[in-house]
Order: structure tokens, then C-alpha cells, then sequence
């Protein structure tokens, strides 16, 4: 078994490199082989998983050189609990993205550049997770933030530009952190093995010991978005595409909560920034939610409850015991399935409706039940609502807290229940403005004609188009058939009505095309952040992924006492650390 290791970083890189060797042009082949590897790679960490639990950590030595020397893997409960739920995730969200694109037409997008790019961030997220030393988990975060730069820019576009510049620029601060903090390791250690450091970093002086904790710590916080250094956040996930903003806030976030999950109890087991990490958990909560109840748009609002939220994840972490420990990988494995599920659910709203902006939104559940019923269901979960995976989740970090006694934990006690209370009201608010109300005023319920996703720029006049009379500035043609893609001819009157620009004017907002819009359709933006033309239809692909996303999440409550068990097994293995150690270095 330890042979099948490194396959979950292989298999995605060297198909990478086939489907570029074959191009874009054989679509149909190029999706084959995408869904192929990814539900290849999900059996694979499904396998791991299970060995892992049964024989203990896998370990395996790349090129059969020994550590500090050679390249080090290892798959135990943790990583492979890790594995399987983001490689699940992953390959629901490319069944979603699939669907998307067939839907509008779009192939150079979604094959030319989004597949590979997206193989290569689930290659960099499985050699993260699976990482045994320093350098190789700096290499998967940075395989992984590159192909993220590819997908949070996809398009080019104005919006996509500005919120992706900032998203680099504290992604290559980070990482230059991270690389500063492994010369320093290294230095005082001699080694980057983290089974060997777990070892070393024992002698080194309490204060050195200290301050190699507090850069490592700077590191993970940033990017798993821990308050205060959450700021980047909000404004950078709500501009890319729905598959990419749903991946990026189910797992990206989470790889960030994994290496503080493994280097605090492997590297720093008793440490001393606890009350630190208490504070910035509480933090992350209250500012998180309070900024969530300040939103008026879903994908802004879900991006501030994944903030929040990730405190719960610190929590644990801080407290540092076997129960929270225990409800910590609880909490991540479901915070991954039910924001992903989330974001998806988003996606399908912006595409039905042209817009996730609440004020604009109404008569969602009379209009399209099923979208609501996939709304609702991760709503509830999220707020931890009983007795679904949320609640065992917050029950099992709330225990711990108490059990742990103190101020600092009684506070996060506190702060836990309060932040529950508030995501409830949050998703109830979201319920009540898109789903439940009547639509407002202007927004009729056939033939609605939005404004694209893609901002005006400056210098456009007021219908929408620039200066010199071309196309919206920033937006290339649009790539698919006028035709609408539904599957049927849509009816109704020749103008449409609604609140974009365009509407009555025959042509889809912010385009700058001549073509017709037919009623029934709303415009919304493509892979490329193109104006697509398309009907109030959803395509099944992305019903079904997300359907199917939302029942992953129903499962952890179905299989809530073996997953309790499993994870009482990985935060044992986790405090022992001689099970790691020893599958690495040998007895």
C-alpha cells in the first residue's frame, strides 16, 4: 500500500501533461479523462484512508532516499481523511464546471484552460496534505497557488484583475514567510523532516523554539484567512467563476487549518502561543459573522461566514486536547463539504437569475423549489442546526472548552454559540430575501434581462458600451450561439423586461452585441467573464453535482458515529506522534 502514496499527486500532473499534449479540440475526450483521474484519484485516498486506519501510517521515500536527504509522504488518518473528502469535493465540482460549460458553448475555456489548471490545484492540495517535511509542503503550496492564480484570473477581466492582484500579492508575501521560517528551521534543526523535527526541536532553546512557532503560525494564518489577516479574502473569491470560487472556499482555506493541525501537535506539542490562537479564534467568529449580517450580496456573505467559521477549525487547534482535536477534523471535513456546497448553490442562483445581490432576488422558493431545497438543506447544516454534521461538529468543540475550563475557553464557549445563533440569522436572512419574499419590484418572473457579472468600466456611456461604440470594455464576444441553450424554444414577448441596462432593448446587458435576447433568458458571465445568453433553465450537470454535494454533507450526519470514531483515532495518533515518527524514521 505504501506504494499507492504518491499517486494522488502523480496521477493529476502527468495527465495534466497528456491533455496539453492532446489539446483542446477533442472535448469530449479531454472530459472523459478529467472526471477519469479525479475519480481515480478518490479511490485512491479512499484506499489510503482505510489503510491508514487499519495498519497505521504509510510512509513512503521518493527515489528510496532516506530522510533529511530524500523526499518523504506519508498518508496517515488525518492526511487521509483529508484526502478523501477533498478529492470528493473536487470531483463534483468539475462534474459542476462541466456542465457550465456545455451549457454555454464555451470549450476553449473550460478544456483550453480551466482542466488543466484545476489538475494541477488538486495535484498541489493532495502533496500538501500528504507532505512529510517542510520544503515538500512549501512545494504543494506553491502548486497549488500558482494553478489558483490561473483560475481566479480566468478571463483577463477588469473585476477578475483587481481582486486577483491582491489575492497574489498576500499569496507571494506568505510564501516568502514560509520560505524565511524553513532557512531558519533548517539552521537551527539541520533537518526539514517534520518526523525529525518533531525530534530536535526539543533541544532547541524555548525562545528560538518560539519564534520558529509564531513565523510558522503567520504563515498557515494567512492563508487559511484566520482574523485579523483575513482582509484579502472577501474581495478576491466572489469575482471568479462559481466552480472556482466554490473550490477555493472549501478547500484552499482548509490546507492553511491542516498545516496548523499538523505542525501544533507534531513540531509544537505544548505550546505556548495558545492564548494567541484562542484570541485570534474568537476573533475570526465575531468579526467573521458580524461582517456576514453587514452583506447584502450571497457570494460576499458566504465568503464572511467561511471567515467566521474557520475560528471553530483554531479553536480546536488552540485547545490542543483530544476531544477538540477530534472535533476539530470533524468541523473541517464538514466546513469542506457544506461551503463548497454552498458556493455551488450560489453559482446556480447568479446563473438563473443574473445576479446574487439579495435586494434583487425574491420568489426563489415558489419559482424553483429544487434550488431552494439545495439551499437549504447546507444553510441548516452550516448553522448547526441538530442533528446535522454542524451540530456534532460545534457540540464536540464546546465540550472540549468546557472540559478544558479556563477564561480563554469559556470565552471561545461563548463566542461558539454566539457565532451559531448569528449564522442561523444570516441564512435565515438570505432565505427570507431570495427565497421566501415575492420578487421585488421590477424583476418579473419571465423574461428578466440582468446587467453581466463584468463591472462597467470607466469612460462607458450609458448603455453599457464604450466609447468608441465596440463591446463592453474588458468583455470579448460572446462565445456561444445566440441561440438560447435551453432545451426548449422559450416564449413570451418579443422586448424583454427587467433591471439591466438593456432591458427592452433587444440585447443582452453590458455585451455590446446586436444580438437578440430572447425572452425567458437572463445574461450571465461565462468562464472567460463573457456575456452568455441563457435560459432561466438549469443545465442537470450542475443540478446534479451540487445535489450530490449536499448529500456528502448529509452523509457525515448518516455516519456520524464512525466518523466521531475515526476521528477520536486520528487526534490520538495526532497527540502520540511516536505512530507518525516511527513510520517515517523506522523503530
Amino acid at each position: 500500500m505504501n506504494a499507492l502514496v504518491p499517486l494522488p499527486v502523480l496521477l493529476p500532473l502527468c495527465v495534466t501533461g497528456l491533455k496539453l499534449a492532446i489539446g483542446p479540440r477533442l472535448h469530449r475526450l479531454q472530459r472523459f479523462i478529467s472526471i477519469a483521474v479525479l475519480g481515480a484519484v478518490l479511490v485512491l485516498s479512499v484506499l489510503l484512508m482505510v489503510a491508514a486506519d487499519r495498519h497505521g501510517p504509510l510512509s513512503v521515500h521518493l527515489g528510496d532516499f532516506a530522510p533529511p536527504v530524500g523526499i518523504t509522504l506519508v498518508a496517515d488518518r488525518l492526511a487521509g481523511l483529508m484526502l478523501t473528502v477533498s478529492s470528493a469535493v473536487t470531483l463534483l465540482v468539475l462534474v459542476y464546471s462541466l456542465g457550465q460549460g456545455m451549457a454555454d458553448r464555451d470549450d476553449q475555456a473550460p478544456v483550453g484552460v480551466f482542466h488543466p489548471a484545476y489538475l494541477i490545484l488538486v495535484a498541489g492540495v493532495s502533496c500538501t496534505f500528504l507532505a512529510g517535511d517542510l520544503v515538500n509542503l512549501y512545494v504543494g503550496f506553491e502548486i497549488m497557488l500558482v494553478a489558483s492564480f490561473v483560475l481566479l484570473t480566468i478571463g483577463g477581466t477588469a473585476t477578475r484583475i483587481r481582486a486577483g492582484s491582491t489575492y497574489v500579492i498576500i499569496s507571494l508575501f506568505s510564501s516568502v514567510l514560509f520560505l524565511v521560517a524553513i532557512a531558519m528551521t533548517y539552521a537551527v534543526a539541520g533537518t526539514v523532516n517534520l518526523a525529525q523535527l518533531a525530534q530536535r526541536l526539543q533541544e532547541v532553546p524555548l525562545g528560538v523554539r518560539t519564534l520558529l512557532e509564531a513565523m510558522l503560525l503567520t504563515v498557515f494564518a494567512i492563508k487559511a484567512a484566520v482574523f485579523p489577516l483575513a482582509a484579502w479574502l472577501p474581495d478576491s473569491y466572489p469575482t471568479a467563476p462559481a466552480p472556482v470560487t466554490a473550490v477555493f472556499a472549501g478547500l484552499l482555506t482548509k490546507v492553511g487549518v491542516y498545516s496548523m493541525l499538523r505542525t501544533q501537535t507534531l513540531l509544537f506539542p505544548g505550546h505556548r502561543l495558545g492564548d494567541l490562537l484562542m484570541l485570534a479564534a474568537l476573533a475570526s467568529m465575531v468579526v467573521g459573522i458580524l461582517g456576514a449580517v453587514a452583506q447584502t450580496d450571497l457570494k460576499r456573505v458566504l465568503s464572511f461566514t467561511l471567515i467566521s467559521h474557520i475560528g471553530y477549525m483554531v479553536f480546536g487547534i488552540a485547545l490542543a486536547g483530544h476531544g477538540s482535536i477530534s472535533g476539530a477534523i470533524v468541523y473541517v471535513a464538514h466546513h469542506i463539504t457544506v461551503q463548497t456546497t454552498l458556493f455551488l448553490v450560489a453559482g446556480l442562483i447568479e446563473r438563473r437569475d443574473g445576479t446574487t445581490e439579495l435586494t434583487r432576488l425574491g420568489g426563489l422558493a415558489r419559482a424553483a423549489p429544487l434550488l431552494a431545497v439545495l439551499f437549504f438543506v447546507p444553510a441548516m447544516n452550516l448553522a448547526g442546526i441538530p442533528p446535522l454534521s454542524g451540530f456534532i461538529g460545534k457540540l464536540g468543540l464546546m465540550r472540549a472548552g468546557i472540559d478544558a475550563g479556563g477564561a480563554w475557553a469559556w470565552a471561545l464557549v461563548a463566542g461558539s454559540a454566539a457565532t451559531s445563533l448569528l449564522t442561523l440569522y444570516v441564512m435565515a436572512k438570505v432565505w427570507n430575501l431570495a427565497f421566501w419574499r415575492d420578487a421585488p419590484p421590477g424583476v418579473e418572473e419571465e423574461g428578466v434581462v440582468l446587467e453581466s457579472a463584468e463591472d462597467d468600466e470607466p469612460g462607458d456611456d450609458e448603455e453599457g458600451n464604450d466609447e468608441e461604440g465596440g463591446g463592453a470594455t474588458g468583455s470579448p464576444e460572446p462565445t456561444g450561439s445566440p441561440e438560447p441553450t435551453g432545451s426548449s424554444e422559450p416564449t413570451g414577448s418579443s422586448e424583454p423586461t427587467g433591471s439591466g441596462r438593456a432591458a427592452g432593448s433587444g440585447k443582452a446587458a453590458g455585451s455590446g452585441s446586436d444580438l437578440p435576447v430572447p425572452a425567458g433568458a437572463v445574461v450571465a458571465a461565462g468562464f472567460l467573464g463573457q456575456s452568455i445568453t441563457t435560459t432561466k433553465r438549469l443545465p442537470w450537470p450542475m443540478l446534479a453535482a451540487t445535489g450530490a454535494a449536499v448529500a456528502l454533507g448529509l452523509s457525515y450526519t448518516v455516519l456520524g458515529g464512525p466518523l466521531t470514531t475515526f476521528t477520536q483515532a486520528a487526534a490520538t495518533e495526532l497527540l502520540a506522534r511516536t505512530p507518525y515518527i516511527e513510520a517515517v524514521l523506522g523503530r
